[in-house]
């Protein structure tokens, strides 16, 4: 987020000289990222987009979630996208109580089987795959993936 800015904050490029100096040459600490990233956000309007926010694992996606609290509580300007599977959905709306509109997207059992298709369409051992097998694939997978997302269906 720095890089993009005209000119990077004084305190941020300290930051960065001094971590490099420490042996391996780790980065700055969560907590001195947070305060750097508010430091940017207060002062311009900035939006934030983290993918795939389930995939953390459980403490360390607390830790994110909370992180995000401090820069939204620094800067009213900042927008954050975050993308995850619906289970996160009650962690974020507890810890960023009032802070977030969530929306659910899942798609539909002829989605799903139209990208089995161009996926299965790709296979570069086609000889490998039957009939039987295809047909248990095409039926399978989508019933179980539209199970999981039966309780995401209604936005809040």
């Amino acid at each position: 987020m720095a890089s993009g800015m005209e000119r990077i904050p004084e305190d941020i490029w300290r930051a960065f000289q001094e971590q490099k100096k420490a042996i391996g040459g780790c980065g700055p600490q969560l907590v001195d990222i947070v305060k750097m990233l508010q430091a940017i956000t207060s002062s311009q309007l900035t939006f934030m987009c983290i993918d795939a926010l389930d995939e953390c694992v459980g403490v360390q996606r607390v830790r994110v979630i909370d992180s995000l609290k401090q820069i939204l509580e620094k800067s009213t300007t900042t927008r954050i996208f975050v993308t995850g599977r619906p289970h996160i959905r009650a962690e974020m709306e507890k810890r960023l109580a009032g802070r977030i509109t969530s929306l659910s997207i899942c798609p539909t059992k002829g989605d799903i089987i139209g990208y089995l298709r161009a996926k299965l369409g790709e296979d570069e051992t086609p000889d490998a795959m039957d009939e039987i097998l295809e047909g248990e694939i095409l039926e399978k997978i989508p019933e179980n993936t539209c199970e999981m997302c039966v309780g995401a269906k209604n936005p809040i």
